[in-house]
């Protein structure tokens, strides 16, 4: 099952640079979109999305945040959110419950530049955690999306310099510490162990031509599942949004 991951940055504007032509090369089973901007209603799917079944979860604001799935195998059922009123407006996750798996597509907010929302930050992941733990206790999940924090050194090109910037604070390294704490695998690393690889760039200082990046878009999965990984792949060349699509390819039970 080849899945894929992207923070489009605005679904509108991401497919008139590209996305339904990177899914007709890669024909992934399934989807995951963040940051998508819109109501579906708003957004006139091309041919390339014909046979997938989509869910989608806009937040209440117009124009912010929101997320997608895009499914070619049918899944047992769509939730949007994650069931605690306070982080369930601005439509940041998706759940597909499949037979053998949860999958979860999430946007994780953003500290914001002043640390302004870091409170905020900290209380999400604690919920998040815990959502993802009542969904574990019934069977293995999936999760994958942008999850605004690059966990550790080898995460960022310039690590020293940003410890005290938002995505990359210790409080916030800390929250990903719960998750991996709690078993959850970082597909990535399972596969390679260096620095070098992210998946998003400022958009100011050519730093995607430079690849001064930050690895903060991920897969994670229950340690269950580890048996089935088959690859973790990042696509740095796929342009259309400042951050790039990530993918997991899980084998059959």
């Amino acid at each position: 099952m080849k899945i894929i991951s992207w923070n489009v940055n605005g679904i509108r504007a991401a497919l008139k640079k590209g996305l339904a032509g990177f899914v007709a090369a890669e024909q992934p089973d399934v989807l995951c979109l963040q940051e998508t901007r819109a109501m579906p209603e708003e957004v006139d799917l091309p041919g390339e999305f014909a046979g997938y079944e989509a869910f989608w979860n806009p937040a209440e604001k117009k124009g912010y945040a929101g997320t997608a799935i895009f499914t070619k195998k049918k899944p047992l059922g769509f939730t949007g959110g994650i069931g605690v009123a306070e982080q369930d407006g601005e439509g940041r996750v998706v759940t597909a419950e499949y037979a053998d798996f949860f999958l979860v597509n999430v946007y994780v907010p953003n500290s914001q530049r002043e640390l302004t929302r870091l409170p905020y930050r900290q209380q999400w992941d604690r919920d998040f955690l815990a959502y993802l733990q009542r969904l574990e206790a019934t069977k293995p999940v999936i999760c994958c999306g942008d999850m605004n924090v690059a966990h550790t050194a080898l995460d960022l090109a310039r690590p020293k310099e940003n410890v005290k910037t938002h995505g990359f604070t210790p409080e916030e390294r800390a929250g990903f510490d719960a998750f991996v704490g709690a078993g959850l695998v970082d597909t990535f690393r399972e596969f390679e162990k260096g620095g070098g690889h992210y998946t998003w760039w400022s958009q100011m200082g050519s730093a995607r031509a430079r690849n001064i990046g930050w690895r903060i878009d991920y897969f994670l999965c229950s340690a269950a599942l580890r048996p089935r990984l088959e690859a973790a792949t990042i696509y740095p060349h796929i342009t259309g949004s400042d951050h790039c699509p990530v993918g997991l390819h899980l084998g059959k039970r």
